[in-house]
């Protein structure tokens, strides 16, 4: 598996990684034992970058990724985890003594003395603004409570504001197919700022593997179900806020870039890869996304 530098973190992650929102909540039904078995799929496939939140499944997603790391202790795997969901939306919550306490109940559930990884999770555009914000992080980082922090948003504006902050070393946004703006100014402005890109939902909540079709049917606690039109959280979460049924239609045609083994890339581009599913709640579908990063994907 293809490694890179994360940003500012300096620390060298594989180029696909695995995204555990499903091994919380909001995929449906995913057992304990599935999904310990796809984070063992996932690193036998040369996955070392997990991403994780604290209000998966209300903290499920990391203590099954702390298990999991007390099992495998020597797998090298960088744990980026996220924070802020468990209040209300208001920059006032955002605050150093909120911190301290979830990335303490973070580090409980993963095991760790000290995070990785830390990102804000989608926070209101006012908190991007706020220096007392980003002077809580560098506290985290120098009470050792984590060794770096970032931001996932939610647009590209919000993404740049958070790239001009010294301290960032990540920012995490959605990107693909549906999704290029960020090709536009994010990406270059991370890259001359020393700052790493996470692309989340890749796949579109799986509408571009292909493997669904109008008449595709999702469980009732599956956010594809309940939030398919934005009635709980940002639609752009869901489908990446397409359609559904003009997302398959679009999935079939991004399909016949698929002929003879090609997929599209984020970038619109096509790159060898083998099939892979949607959403990872299966270790065939974690081995199946993995082997995009030996193939430059």
């Amino acid at each position: 598996m293809e490694q890179r530098v994360c940003g500012r973190t300096g620390r060298e992650v594989s180029v696909v990684g695995l995204g555990t929102w499903q091994l919380g909540a909001g995929w449906g039904d995913v057992s304990e034992a599935d999904a310990l078995a796809v984070l063992e799929a996932a690193v036998e496939s040369g996955v070392t970058f997990f991403d994780t939140a604290d209000v998966y499944g209300d903290g499920r997603s990391e203590q099954l990724i702390g298990r999991f790391l007390r099992d495998r202790p020597d797998a090298g795997i960088f744990v980026a985890t996220k924070m802020g969901r468990r209040v209300p939306q208001v920059a006032e919550n955002y605050t150093l003594d909120n911190f301290r306490a979830w990335t303490d109940r973070s580090r409980a559930n993963l095991g760790v003395d000290t995070l990785d990884l830390v990102q804000l999770h989608c926070p209101p555009s006012s908190v991007h603004a706020t220096d007392a914000v980003f002077d809580a992080l560098d506290t985290l980082v120098d009470e050792g409570r984590v060794a770096a922090y970032g931001v996932s948003v939610e647009t590209c504006e919000e993404a740049l504001t958070a790239i001009a902050r010294p301290g960032t070393a990540s920012v995490q946004i959605i990107l693909n197919p549906f999704r290029l703006k960020p090709l536009e100014r994010v990406v270059p402005a991370a890259a001359e700022a020393g700052v790493g890109i996470i692309a989340r939902v890749p796949l579109a909540s799986g509408l571009l593997s292909g493997r669904y079709t109008k008449d595709t049917l999702f469980a009732d606690d599956d956010h594809r179900t309940y939030n398919r039109h934005g009635e709980m959280f940002d639609q752009g979460e869901t489908f990446s806020g397409v359609d559904f049924e003009e997302g398959v239609e679009a999935a079939v045609e991004f399909g016949k870039l698929g002929a003879g083994g090609r997929h599209p890339r984020a970038d619109g581009t096509a790159v060898d890869r083998p099939a892979a599913g949607g959403d990872l709640g299966h270790p065939r579908r974690a081995v199946a996304r993995a082997g995009a990063g030996e193939r430059g994907g």
